[in-house]
């Protein structure tokens, strides 16, 4: 019914600007209505009819009335006041008298009657208008700092209408609700970014993926740095050893040189003058030493070394510094077992000194340089066991031609198959010795052209008798052998040389005119004696007689008929092979 009053909406005093404060503004607080609106008022949510490009308003809960006593709440702003500069509303209707406030506001904002303070409530968010034109989304559900879903936020109180067009303007349509923007509240709890690329929503599916992805990623890159660490890590250890190189301790101190009379020290002086000679002839092979005799070239070595050459094989000389010649034989002897071979166009030759084998003494030390079993250059060590050894050596012919009597140095240096004609030197690094037998445990005395192996048992050409026959050999070709006249009985078992009491052909054992018959031995004579020295056989003889030069004088004792005799002997000479 109407009954004069007015039908607008009755305003508080709360939504009215005050006379001269319209520039303050407040916390915004959603405008109410009265409790009991007029029948013929508009609805609520309805826009007036005069506006119908407006969006309709919000419903509005009614506020209480204020007490009677009740002090009036902080000033609320105008709608008016929170659009932005740019935009200029349509001016609103004029509203009622704005009746005074009860007393004026606390300019200190002092609670009740001033701001909130930390016992009254915070009023709402205020958040920004969109410009016009701009579609706004439906509201997001974001979640609170702890992960909580929110509540839709509430659409705002006010809708600001849009400004009137002063002229034709073209009709505008606004463009459709886009979900990739999303509601921004920077004073808000966090809440889900703002999207700038096109496409739905990231949910949880996707982000599973995402985080799938990133760990597949992040898992491969680990792999490849750590396949690349172990790889060097590896690299080092094989490279180093280790991660901490192992260092043992070890004398520092300089080693210098040796003594001269060390077998070091003989070893560094020898070894440049001794040879290793390789032979080859038609039917066999071998390998034996030598050593230097003067700068002219001769090498002094065994027969039986340069043998299988013959008269048509082939001699190769390496020196020890590895430097070959080719060599010639000069000549050779069996009965002594010695040879000489002379090499051309070599220079720097440097002669072994030469020593004397009269005076050595049993437990003299020695050294043997040879090369064993063709390894060249070995050097081994060792003392004079005994001296004056009667050794026979040969005999393969089976006319006794090629038999060797050698008055041998026997050593306990060790010698193999190889070390035939090396030198066995003093502490001088002097040779006293030429090697050239060994004893073999199964196959009693041998040359070393056999295969057995040393037990310590060698026996080496005094130098005294290797002297004398190499000279001759180089001046003349051949070595002549010390003779005295007679022939012996080397089937003998007795004790002493018996001379045999028919010679070959039917001759007498006894030449005439030779140095025997001079001295007055006669066939059957058993000689026990030779200078002093004990004879036991027929071969011990003729040793202890080759051990001197033609034209020596011995003292030899004989028995005959059960007496003894002594007597003395002038050695003759003979041409031997």
């Amino acid at each position: 019914m109407d009954d004069g009053k007015t039908t607008a909406p009755k305003a508080k005093w709360w939504s009215r600007p005050a006379p001269g404060r319209g520039t303050r503004t407040a916390p915004q607080e959603p405008p109410v209505q009265d409790a009991m609106p007029p029948a013929d008022a508009p609805a609520v949510n309805e826009a007036p009819q005069d506006a119908p490009h407006e969006a309709p308003a919000p419903y509005e809960a009614p506020a209480p009335e204020p007490a009677p006593h009740e002090a009036p709440s902080p000033e609320i702003p105008s709608p008016e006041t929170l659009l932005p500069a740019a935009r200029t509303p349509e001016p609103p209707a004029p509203a009622p008298q704005a009746a005074q406030p009860l007393h004026e506001p606390d300019q200190y904002s002092t609670p009740p009657y001033g701001g909130p303070g930390p016992w009254a409530p915070a009023p709402p968010v205020q958040r920004p208008t969109p410009a016009h034109g701009t579609p706004v989304p439906p509201p997001y559900a974001g979640t609170n700092g702890s992960g909580m879903t929110l509540p839709p936020a509430p659409a705002p109180a006010f809708q600001a209408p849009p400004p009137q067009p002063q002229g034709p303007q073209p009709q505008q349509h606004a463009q459709p609700s886009s979900p990739q923007w999303l509601q921004y509240d920077p004073w808000g709890a966090p809440r889900q970014p703002l999207i700038t690329q096109p496409g739905p929503p990231l949910g949880p599916e996707g982000r599973r993926q995402g985080r799938r992805g990133t760990v597949l990623v992040g898992a491969l890159l680990l792999a490849l740095v750590a396949g690349g660490i172990g790889g060097g890590i590896g690299a080092y250890i094989e490279r180093n050893g280790g991660f901490t190189a192992v260092e043992l301790p070890q004398d520092e101190r300089n080693g210098g040189g040796r003594a001269p009379d060390s077998v070091a020290g003989i070893a560094a002086s020898a070894l440049p003058s001794v040879v290793t000679l390789h032979v080859s002839g038609t039917t066999e092979s071998g390998t034996g030493t030598g050593f230097v005799l003067d700068d002219r070239g001769h090498i002094l070595t065994n027969n039986h070394v340069v043998a299988p050459a013959g008269s048509a094989g082939e001699i190769t000389v390496t020196f020890s510094g590895g430097e070959t010649a080719s060599a010639e034989i000069v000549g050779t002897d069996s009965g002594y077992d010695l040879a000489v071979v002379k090499v051309s166009g070599v220079s720097g030759l440097k002669p072994l000194p030469l020593g004397n084998s009269d005076n050595v003494q049993v437990g003299d030390p020695v050294v043997a340089i040879g090369a064993p079993f063709d390894l060249s250059n070995t050097v081994t060590s060792g003392i004079i066991s005994a001296k004056d050894r009667p050794i026979t050596a040969g005999g393969e012919k089976g006319d006794g031609s090629d038999i060797s009597y050698v008055d041998a140095l026997q050593t306990d240096a060790p010698i193999n198959p190889g070390n035939s004609g090396g030198p066995l030197v003093d502490t001088d690094a002097h040779v006293i010795g030429i090697n050239s037998a060994i004893r073999a445990a199964d196959s009693g005395s041998t040359t070393e052209g056999g295969q057995a192996g040393s037990i310590g048992l060698g026996f080496a050409i005094p130098i005294n008798q290797g002297k004398r026959v190499a000279e001759e050999l180089i001046n003349t070709g051949k070595a002549t052998h010390p003779v005295i006249g007679v022939s012996l009985d080397m089937k003998y078992t007795g004790d002493g040389a018996k001379v045999g009491t028919e010679g070959a052909d039917g001759k007498s054992s006894v030449t005439e005119g030779g140095p025997g018959a001079k001295a007055g031995i006669r066939p059957g004579d058993v000689i026990t004696e030779v200078d002093g020295r004990r004879v036991h056989s027929g071969e011990e003889l003729i040793v202890k007689i080759r051990s001197h030069r033609p034209g020596d004088r011995l003292e030899l004792k004989l028995t005959r008929g059960g007496k003894d005799l002594s007597m003395t002997l002038t050695l003759g000479s003979a041409t031997g092979t």
